[in-house]
């Protein structure tokens, strides 16, 4: 069963490589700082692809200060099911070259896997519904829209006013985003819970100007030394979140070990565990508080001066339940609260996007599903994301009645947002045969 469409999905495999490979060298880091002239030449490029596959009224979604969106459709039969299927052609910074094996925005193949910036977050969703169409061919089972996001990575700022810009265009049934993962490689994954986030920014100021740290060092403490200890506050000696008043659960622990995690994250020989209860709890459905950065005098510009002000940028993953903005005020809170010895606080709130949990019954649903046990031959694991999608609450309040599913290729030894980033091309192939199923059984 199925067998044709497998051998469909296989015959244009080498062109899946081709086009996700084309899009990797595009360097379209979507980042304030770097260069939007590359953004926009993706989006150009994505443009050509979308078109060459067959779909119909391609054309770049533009707004004023926006980083540009692609749009294409293809009309299925009249009455049928509307599927929107989304991915985004923006990439994040690759970091300095030194830390990656290869040129980031060169593909390489290594093991079965493919290498380069954007392999996995979110080309390879491109590549899934470019081959998803050709595959389907002239008799879709559904209509199809696909809309391709530039401004993911730097957190979708303008993706609510495109909706509302283009809310017809972009109005589906079921909104597919190709932005998620497979459990492991493998064996795939729905998200059904995804964490929200909230960041500022913190000051700490001890002194009008650096003075001698000689001539005054011991009568009142540096901008630094304040810092540190504010920072530190926000943790308990378990490394459990010290701010008060936020949600916090466990979540089932499903078979993940903490040999799988540490082959993922890498750390150092001794480190210990932060926090308490399961891993998935702790990753699902509890915060986090992280240290994203930290402003203050360069080691390699130091001075013997006691630094009079410092920086720090901190983010907070909020777990399903937890409102954004109540969780942002607790954190302000906290952090004015707990000044070390008197030293004044600045607080400049940051980001902020609500958790989401998905309602993953329904039609599309049982399709997807189907497609992808089919295709992977073994059942999709449903799981919680560690991580923020936030403009998916942005698609649900504009389209309440539209079913929201959480797929993709990568998986947690894909290394987006950091060197190395790859996917494994073998499921880049699954996952599109699990669509095409999926599209023909949602019809």
């Amino acid at each position: 069963m199925h067998e044709d469409i497998k051998a469909a999905v296989a015959a244009d495999s080498a062109r899946v490589r081709s086009e996700l490979e084309s899009m990797v060298r595009i360097p379209s880091v979507s980042a304030p700082t770097f260069d939007a002239t590359e953004v926009r030449r993706s989006a150009d490029h994505v443009a050509e692809l979308l078109t060459a596959s067959g779909y119909d009224g391609v054309r770049l979604l533009e707004l004023d200060g926006a980083h540009p969106a692609v749009y294409g459709e293809k009309r299925g039969p009249e009455g049928a099911p509307t599927v929107l299927l989304y991915a985004h052609h923006d990439v994040q910074p690759p970091g300095p070259s030194s830390i990656w094996d290869t040129d980031p925005f060169e593909p390489v193949e290594r093991d079965g896997r493919l290498y380069g910036r954007g392999t996995a977050d979110d080309k390879c969703g491109i590549a899934i519904h470019l081959s998803t169409l050709r595959v389907l061919g002239d008799d879709l089972p559904v209509t199809i829209k696909v809309f391709i996001e530039g401004e993911e990575e730097i957190g979708s700022e303008h993706l609510v006013d495109f909706l509302d810009a283009y809310a017809e265009t972009l109005a589906a049934d079921a909104i597919v985003i190709a932005d998620g993962g497979n459990w492991r490689v493998g064996t795939p994954g729905l998200a059904t819970t995804l964490r929200g986030l909230v960041d500022c920014k913190v000051t700490v100021r001890t002194l009008e100007a650096g003075v001698h740290s000689g001539s005054f060092g011991g009568i009142y403490p540096d901008a630094n030394m304040a810092l540190v200890r504010l920072l530190a506050s926000l943790h308990n000696d378990d490394g459990t979140i010290a701010v008060q008043g936020l949600l916090s659960e466990d979540a089932d622990p499903l078979d993940l070990t903490i040999d799988e995690v540490d082959a993922q994250m890498q750390p150092v020989d001794g480190l210990q565990q932060i926090g308490q209860g399961s891993l998935t709890g702790r990753t699902w459905r509890q915060p986090a508080i992280s240290i994203l950065a930290i402003d203050s005098v360069p080691i390699d510009l130091a001075i013997n001066q006691l630094v009079p002000e410092a920086s720090a940028k901190v983010s907070m993953r909020i777990p399903p339940g937890q409102d954004a903005t109540a969780a942002a005020a607790a954190l302000e809170q906290h952090l004015v609260t707990a000044a070390p010895w008197g030293c004044e606080v600045t607080v400049t709130d940051g980001a902020a996007g609500d958790a989401f949990e998905l309602d993953t019954e329904g039609a599309a649903y049982d399709a997807y599903r189907t497609g992808m046990e089919t295709a992977f031959a073994t059942p999709a694991v449903e799981f919680g994301v560690g991580g923020s999608i936030p403009f998916v609450a942005a698609f649900s309040e504009r389209y309440p009645q539209a079913s929201i599913l959480i797929v993709g290729a990568s998986d947690p030894m894909s290394r987006y947002h950091g060197p190395n980033e790859s996917v494994e091309i073998a499921d880049v192939e699954k996952m599109i045969v699990s669509q095409v199923i999926a599209l023909k059984e949602l019809a």
